[in-house]
């Protein structure tokens, strides 16, 4: 009895002390209005790391479910009625059906109609992440390969024409997922992309930032303030900013690169935090700006868990994740203080 105590004490501990190695790419969410990228650096060192997972910023199906509002749950709830309406499945059916598609799109890779089917079923149980991986590859086997049975079944099931909004079908064209996560994927042959965004404080951000706004604007206007001479100054030096970053943006075939530095990440924070220099403002709304950056942190914070725990879940040791680089310092700073966890930011290998 003694010995079997601690034997499970010992695979509980070795459990819990997994480590973790996260690759951390900070990306643009839309590529559309980019110079043609050029990202097989990036591809080289995603390849020579071998993660056995990849983590995008979507909520698990858990928190989709569960979650009653955040910034795209409207569109989410009118995606869910569409395919409902085109083809419905029970709740309690869908673990079945998605368990016996998956397997039969595993023995039958080039059969679409199946990966459109197993795309419906995995928006239906709310796991956006994955009906997103399904409904790219039917998409970009489309582009390469016409055809018009298959594209009017897609439409048929999936009316992706009607989702444009939020974390859309229709983003994924231009998105980080598009140029780097899911070609990788398909390449490695990762079945599924893990959730790992955290909503559960968007209602407080936005009400944070709304009250930050309302007061900030007025402190702007006051051209006859003390202050005003050096609040000019201050946003001249964020203006340039953000113009380096439209600059990077349009002409430089290595923004992914780019978001990746120090002096990207402060020219992002400046877009919506500005500059500390303006805390020292008289009368600047600090406390409204201090609410909004706690609740900016406390995503962060619950995202950078979201990889861990479910990383350790899956015994995964090595694993990418891509995020929107204006949160990419932010989680790169948590994950350093998290222990049994190694990030690296993909420009240092």
């Amino acid at each position: 009895m003694k010995y079997s105590f601690l034997l499970f004490f010992f695979l509980t501990f070795k459990v819990y002390a997994q480590k973790v190695d996260v690759l951390l790419i900070g990306v643009s969410h839309n590529y559309s209005k980019s110079a043609k990228q050029d990202i097989s650096t990036i591809e080289s060192k995603i390849r020579k790391f071998k993660p056995s997972a990849f983590f995008g910023e979507f909520l698990s199906k858990e928190d989709e479910q569960n979650l009653m509002d955040y910034w795209c749950k409207v569109e989410n709830i009118q995606r869910l009625e569409t395919l409902r309406k085109n083809r419905n499945i029970t709740q309690e059916n869908l673990p079945k059906v998605i368990d016996s598609v998956q397997k039969l799109s595993l023995k039958n890779p080039n059969n679409y109609y199946l990966k459109t089917d197993l795309a419906h079923a995995y928006y239906l149980d709310q796991d956006v992440s994955n009906g997103h991986f399904q409904f790219w590859q039917v998409f970009k086997h489309l582009q390469k390969t016409p055809d018009i049975e298959l594209e009017n079944y897609v439409n048929k099931v999936l009316s992706p024409q009607l989702d444009i909004k939020g974390r859309s079908m229709n983003r994924l064209k231009t998105s980080e997922y598009d140029l780097i996560a899911f070609p990788l994927m398909q390449e490695m042959k990762i079945q599924e992309l893990q959730p790992m965004d955290c909503q559960d404080y968007d209602l407080n951000w936005s009400a944070s930032a709304l009250a930050f706004y309302n007061k900030f604007e007025n402190f702007r206007k006051d051209s006859t303030a003390s202050y005003a001479g050096r609040l000019k100054e201050i946003l001249a030096t964020r203006d340039k900013g953000i113009e380096k970053y439209l600059d990077m943006d349009k002409n430089s075939k290595n923004l992914t690169e780019w978001l990746n530095t120090d002096e990207a990440s402060v020219v992002l924070a400046s877009g919506d935090f500005y500059s500390s220099d303006l805390y020292k403002l008289e009368n600047f709304p600090k406390e409204e700006m201090l609410s909004k950056i706690h609740w900016w942190m406390m995503r962060n914070k619950g995202m950078c868990e979201n990889v861990v725990n479910r990383a350790k879940n899956l015994k995964a040791e090595k694993v990418v994740v891509i995020v929107g680089a204006s949160h990419r310092k932010y989680m790169q700073d948590i994950f350093k203080t998290m222990p049994n966890v190694r990030v690296r930011n993909i420009n240092e290998l």
